[in-house]
Order: structure tokens, then C-alpha cells, then sequence
């Protein structure tokens, strides 16, 4: 099984996908041991003294100014772990948990945390032995970090609450520690505070929907050309000269991709005699140009991740000259403003994709295919509520669109009286990103049909290895009318796990 090592300097996206993901093992380097052991000295130096020191010594938020004394040290940290662990709703999905649990720990093991170097490996242990803590839908604000969800979390770590084990089955906490091994954690002096106060499951969801997106901007670019294929299309606009005098990266890429789809075919360019084209429609002809605005977005999106990824996220931090400083570096805004754009363009990726469905099935537009693409229009609706679905899905993709970083609300009697909303942008664009996928097999079944129901002309053979590829994973053809659900679900099944892509890449080679 593949191990990732954490150190003092961060980890990659890679990392956290394999740990949320692949179930990957956890290691904790010598270098994050030494560095946890230093600044845990500090914070015993600082515990030490009769002078207050916030998160060490004092209570939190806007109970701050309250001096504890050392014997009621260890009970404050299981307190706030406690009272804080008061998420409500739905479970979060196991991979958005281990993410956030891995995150965290990386944050631990950068030294500036205070926490003991048998704390950090607890954490360690409980990843490792695939225990999940319940973690509940509601409960960040995306400020002071995901405080909520991380609590849960923290509770797992003292052997509290409930927890999800490797058998998937939900069972107290403490029973599930005692089955592997691990001993409950018994925080001291800052620990629960250090354990709380992250962005950690913002980025966790960021970091997973930039791998899910990568993918599916490649499929939208896969059933754009498709579209334009079974419409008739020229794929002239596609050339790289045009894309080069106005040189955005993602525009380029996205029109270097359909063009590679489109190679050989010959469907590009035939008009009706009738119905002559000067210009394709803008969902047809500028798909590029939306595609790769997204793409863009996507790179801003992944240079902040990258960003946070080596942040030491913790308030107070430690410091390498002995300081303990109090810091607003848990605020979420960056994390946040990314996942809101990126709702954005998923949204509008969704739209024009709709919009080149509902131009298949309209004979009016569609340059000589059937009404929805029936097999006897009239006696057979077609695909008619097929795109119903589709437009249904992107109108809810616009409602979720409206960016949850926009608003603030006050908590914290006043004291955190800006937060960053940033757990809820991360909540709804993974539902963005689900529903991305749904509307671009609805486009996907519905091109396909097109371009097999072009008779006399042959299609690119990367088309062709589409429309293969689909038929053979259950996605039925032309025909009369069926139950038309099961196809759907296995068309998005199709783009879902990454197939439509990986038949393409077989003819075309690695797209973009």
C-alpha cells in the first residue's frame, strides 16, 4: 500500500487524494517528530509561567480573558473539544473526513502547533487503522477554521462520539480505538484548541474537487465536439491560430481537445442544401471559449490550494523564537473565494452543454436529425424529458452558483464577527460538481444518438471509440422508446469514472 510521509513543510494534493481516497498509510517523518518535541517544549515553558497566554492558559474566543489555572488545564481541552463537537444533519462523506483529519495532522506536524509528538501520531493510527469519525453537515463557519467538524473529529481522538470503522459499520469511538490498538489521547495544555482551528476540510473538499473537475472539463471538451459532430458543425473555429491572438491557456487547451476528437471525421462542415450556415450557434462555437474560462479558474483555484497545502494553519502559533502569537490566518477567505468561482463555472459549463442538447433535439436546429431524436416522433417522445432532467439539474447548478463567501454572520458573543462561510462554499460545490457530471452524460447520450443517426457519413474514430465504448457499457442507440432511466444512470456512471475520457485517449492520445 502506498505510504505518504509527512513532514514539516506541507504535503501535495497527491497526498491528500491517496489518504481521502486510496486509503493510503501514514507515516510521520523524523524531522516532524523533532519539530513537534520543540515547540511542545515552548508551550510547556509558557504553561510554566503565571502569565496568561491565550490557548495555553486562558480559555477561548470570547471567554479569552479568564486565567486557568493548571489544574483545570486538561479538563478546558477536553471541554472544548467537547462543547464544540456540535455539528447537526447529515453524515459527511468519508473521504471529505479522512481529508480533513489528514489535513489537520499535517498542519500538527509543522511545529508550530504545540501539540505532543504521541498526539500527532494517534492521529496517524486512527487514519491508518481506517477509523472515521462522524462528522455532521452543519456546524462551520469557516471561522476560526471548520470548528465543528474538526471537533468531531478531535472527539474520536479522546476516544468519544461515534466513529465509522473499516467495515463501515457507525460504533462508539472508544471501542473501535481499543479493537486496534491505540490508546485514547489525553490532551494537555493548547492541544484541543490546536486540533480545532483549521481550514482543513474547505481544502480537503477543494483539493478533491479540482481532480474531479480536471476530469470533467476534459469530458465537456469530449461532448462538445460530439455535439458539434452530430450538428453538423465546422470545426474550423477550432484552429490554433485563432486561439493563439487571444491566448488564454485554458481556451487553447479546451479547443486543442475537441479538435483532436474531431480529427478525421466527416461530418464537420456538411450543411443542408436548404439551410445554409454562415456561423455555428455560441454553445456550438464557443465551446472553447467557456471551457477554458473554467479551466483558467481552475488553475487560480489549484495555485491557492498549493498555497494552503504548505500553510501552518493554528491560532496561536508557535513560533522558531520561542513566541506564541495570536493570528487571524484561520479566516477561510481565500479558500473560500476559490470554491465559490469555481461553483460559478461549473454552472455555466452546465448551461452551454444544455444548451447543445436542446439544439439535437429540436428539428428546427438541428440540421436534419428527428425531432428529440425519436425513432417515430409522435408514437415515440424521444429523448424529450431527458434533457427536462438536464435543464432541471442546471437550473439548481445556478441557484448553487451564489457564492456562500458573500455572506458573514456574527457568532462568538461579537468576537468572530466576519467569517469566511467557507465550509458551506466547499458543501455546495461538491454537490456542483455531482450535478456537472449528470448534465454532461445527458449531453453525452444524446450526441451519440446524433451521430449515429448520421447515416452516409463516418465519424471521427475517436467518435466512434465513444460511441463503442458507451454502447458496450449498456448506454443503448437509436431506437423506439424505453425505460430511459437505466441508460442515464449508466451514461453517468460512463463519465463518472473517467471512461468517456480514457476511450478517447486510446485513439487520441493524453488530451489536455
Amino acid at each position: 500500500m502506498h505510504t505518504v510521509v509527512v513532514g514539516t513543510s506541507g504535503v501535495t494534493a497527491s497526498d491528500v487524494l491517496a489518504v481521502a481516497r486510496d486509503g493510503a498509510r501514514i507515516e510521520l517523518s523524523a524531522e516532524a517528530v523533532a519539530a513537534l518535541a520543540a515547540a511542545r517544549e515552548i508551550v510547556d515553558a509558557l504553561a510554566a509561567k503565571p502569565e496568561p497566554v491565550y490557548g495555553v492558559s486562558t480559555g477561548f474566543g470570547a471567554l479569552a480573558t479568564r486565567h486557568i489555572s493548571p489544574e483545570l488545564r486538561a479538563r478546558l481541552q477536553r471541554n472544548i473539544v467537547r462543547s464544540h463537537a456540535a455539528g447537526m444533519g447529515p453524515r459527511v462523506e468519508r473521504e471529505v473526513v479522512r481529508a480533513l483529519m489528514f489535513l489537520r495532522l499535517k498542519t500538527v506536524c509543522s511545529g508550530h502547533t504545540g501539540v505532543r509528538p504521541e498526539v500527532a501520531q494517534t492521529m496517524a493510527d486512527i487514519l491508518n487503522a481506517g477509523i472515521t469519525p462522524v462528522v455532521h453537515e452543519y456546524g462551520s463557519l469557516g471561522c476560526s477554521g471548520d470548528l465543528a467538524p474538526l471537533s468531531h473529529c478531535a472527539l474520536t481522538l479522546m476516544g468519544e462520539g461515534d466513529a465509522e470503522g473499516p467495515d463501515g459499520a457507525v460504533r462508539p469511538a472508544g471501542e473501535l480505538l481499543a479493537e486496534h490498538g491505540i490508546a485514547p489521547a489525553e490532551l494537555r495544555e493548547k492541544e484541543g484548541l490546536a486540533l480545532l482551528n483549521g481550514t482543513d476540510g474547505m481544502l480537503g473538499m477543494l483539493v478533491m474537487a479540482l481532480a474531479d473537475l480536471d476530469m470533467l472539463y476534459k469530458s465537456a471538451d469530449v461532448t462538445a465536439a460530439l455535439s458539434l459532430e452530430a450538428l453538423l458543425g465546422t470545426d474550423r473555429v477550432l484552429a490554433p491560430e485563432l486561439h493563439a491572438i487571444r491566448p488564454h491557456p485554458g481556451q487553447g487547451a479546451s479547443a486543442a481537445n475537441m479538435l483532436a476528437v474531431l480529427e478525421g471525421s466527416e461530418l464537420t462542415g456538411h450543411h443542408q442544401d436548404d439551410a445554409p450556415r454562415v456561423q455555428d450557434a455560441y454553445s456550438v462555437r464557443c465551446a472553447p471559449q467557456v471551457a477554458g474560462a473554467g479551466r483558467d479558474t481552475m488553475a487560480h483555484a489549484r495555485l491557492v490550494a498549493e498555497r494552503e497545502l504548505a500553510s501552518a494553519v493554528d491560532n496561536p502559533v508557535v513560533l522558531p523564537d520561542g513566541r506564541v502569537e495570536s493570528n487571524g490566518n484561520f479566516h477561510g477567505a481565500p479558500v473560500a473565494y476559490v470554491l465559490d468561482f469555481l461553483a460559478i463555472a461549473v454552472a455555466d459549463l452546465a448551461s452551454i452543454a444544455e444548451r447543445r442538447t436542446d439544439r439535437l433535439l429540436d428539428k428546427n436546429r438541428s440540421h436534419g436529425l428527428p425531432p428529440f431524436l425519436a425513432d417515430d416522433a409522435g408514437v415515440d417522445s424521444g429523448l424529450m424529458i431527458a434533457q427536462y432532467t438536464q435543464a432541471a439539474l442546471v437550473s439548481e447548478l445556478k441557484r448553487l452558483a451564489v457564492p456562500a463567501s458573500a455572506d458573514s454572520i456574527p457568532s462568538s458573543a461579537m468576537q468572530e464577527d466576519h467569517v469566511s462561510m467557507g465550509w458551506s462554499a466547499a458543501r455546495k460545490l461538491r454537490t456542483a460538481v455531482d450535478n456537472l457530471t449528470r448534465v454532461l452524460a445527458v449531453e453525452l447520450y444524446a450526441a451519440t444518438r446524433g451521430v449515429e443517426l448520421r447515416e452516409g457519413l463516418t465519424p471521427a474514430p475517436a467518435s466512434r471509440a465513444v460511441v463503442e465504448a458507451v454502447r458496450a457499457a449498456g448506454v443503448q442507440g437509436p431506437g423506439p422508446d424505453r425505460f430511459l432511466a437505466p441508460d442515464l444512470a449508466a451514461a453517468d456512471a460512463f463519465v463518472r469514472e473517467g471512461r468517456l475520457v480514457a476511450a478517447v485517449e486510446k485513439v487520441t492520445g493524453p488530451l489536455r
